[in-house]
């Protein structure tokens, strides 16, 4: 699927992390006919780390990515690495409820493995990414500061190890230097990075590792047959024994079972000129990445150079917002109202996954293609999981594999013409509930 609009062109878009970007140089072109033992589609997080995690394994890998690598969601969003692999870490009997009370504690432990890749991954090939180790649920009223509280007490029950600390309406701005908030729980397991040089990095990882990546090569047809599959791009073919679908929400309607179970839901930020010092440690003194609890809801973090990252709308109508500096940056002076004099320097957005459950999706469409989509704006640890999980079945390890992909998805209602519309009603409702107080 092509998508041309003022969000989406062929080429990066012009956010701050394509201006920071460490490695610009383009990765090779599909040309000709090529076989591999695995073909990847999709250059985001969840492509390039099963590339990554298969080569470690010693299986051949080409990956095919459409656009740039990093082009999608993977590239466009807000940097906060957090745990949980499924339903809210906090949220235990709902792990219980969907896989079962014997492997639930498997699935729960997958949401700190999950974050652990990228740590170990960012050390082991020396990944310059700004990865800062900090994370902060900010809580808004005190309904959602009691259920903070819970929050805390019920990941330490499961054997979460990571230091979390509660603070109170005294102590929040010591965290973030707003009137909005009235508490919160900082969890130092989590923390941010700029998530465009890190999945870049990953590639160029996995390309030394043996892996061909290719830019700039569409699939147009996927063949299935005895041997596995022809992935045909128009200008290069691929012959491979397995398939791996990893577009999200960029892969359009090329396998149209997938499109039904995951929306395209529009996600933008905003990032402010360069604070001075004084302004950067009033507004953001501990450098952690922040997010609120609401349903519809705003999330922020600062810069190497002290820039405010600031992401507060989310579109589900599949149209984007006209001028995303003027939707966004009445969010922001809600936040920091001191902010009204400063510029905003960039703009940007894209399209996340979103199921109607709100799950991973994890599964095979046929016995030569597994997919993986639909981590609903927490993708960033959760995809490297995915791909992980991929990685173990492909070589014959099914045993974490297939609880995940034992999950049913359901598409949603409406079809293609009505979907983006009923959820969109929905949302906002939803945000109406945001507004209600206790």
């Amino acid at each position: 699927m092509r998508i041309r609009d003022r969000a989406h062109t062929d080429r990066m878009p012009q956010s701050y992390y394509t201006a920071t970007m460490n490695d610009p140089e383009p990765f090779s072109r599909l040309e000709g006919h090529e076989t591999a033992d695995v073909c990847v589609v999709g250059g985001g997080f969840t492509g390039v780390a099963t590339a990554l995690e298969l080569a470690k394994r010693g299986i051949s890998v080409i990956l095919l990515e459409q656009n740039q690598i990093g082009w999608g969601a993977s590239g466009r969003n807000g940097g906060q690495i957090l745990g949980g692999y499924g339903p809210e870490m906090s949220e235990y009997n709902k792990y219980i409820d969907i896989f079962g009370e014997a492997k639930a504690q498997t699935v729960w432990d997958m949401g700190i493995e999950c974050v652990e890749i990228i740590k170990d991954t960012v050390e082991e090939y020396q990944i310059e990414c700004d990865l800062t180790w900090g994370y902060f649920d900010a809580a808004m009223k005190q309904s959602e500061l009691d259920a903070l509280k819970h929050a805390k007490i019920m990941m330490e029950a499961r054997g979460y190890e990571a230091e979390q600390r509660f603070v109170g309406k005294d102590q929040a701005k010591s965290i973030v230097g707003s009137d909005r908030y009235i508490g919160g729980l900082v969890n130092m397991g989590w923390g941010h990075c700029n998530p465009l040089n890190l999945v870049r990095a990953e590639a160029r990882a996995a390309e030394n590792l043996g892996v061909h990546v290719c830019e700039d090569a569409r699939v147009q047809s996927i063949t299935y047959n005895d041997a596995g599959a022809i992935l045909d791009t128009g200008h290069g073919k691929v012959d491979a024994k397995t398939v791996v679908l990893a577009g999200n929400a960029y892969l359009g309607h090329l396998v149209p079972k997938l499109a039904a179970r995951m929306l395209p839901v529009g996600s933008y930020i905003i990032a402010t000129e360069p604070l001075d010092s004084e302004l950067a440690d009033e507004i953001m003194p501990e450098n952690y990445a922040v997010c609120d609890q609401r349903r519809v809801l705003d999330y922020f973090r600062m810069s190497p150079d002290k820039r405010l990252l600031y992401g507060g709308l989310a579109t589900y109508s599949g149209v984007h917002p006209y001028d995303i500096k003027k939707a966004i940056r009445p969010n922001l002076l809600k936040t920091f109202p001191q902010l009204e004099d400063v510029k905003i320097d960039y703009a940007w957005g894209g399209y996340i996954g979103v199921g109607m459950n709100r799950l991973p999706q994890l599964g095979m469409i046929n016995d030569k293609a597994y997919f993986a989509q639909a981590y609903a704006g927490h993708g960033v640890a959760a995809s490297h999981m995915s791909a992980r999980l991929i990685a173990e079945a492909i070589i014959g390890d099914r045993s974490r594999y297939d609880i995940i992909a034992g999950v049913k998805h359901s598409a949603f209602p409406g079809g293609r013409l009505f979907r983006q519309p009923i959820l969109a009603a929905g949302m906002a409702y939803a945000h109406l509930l945001d507004c209600v107080k206790d």
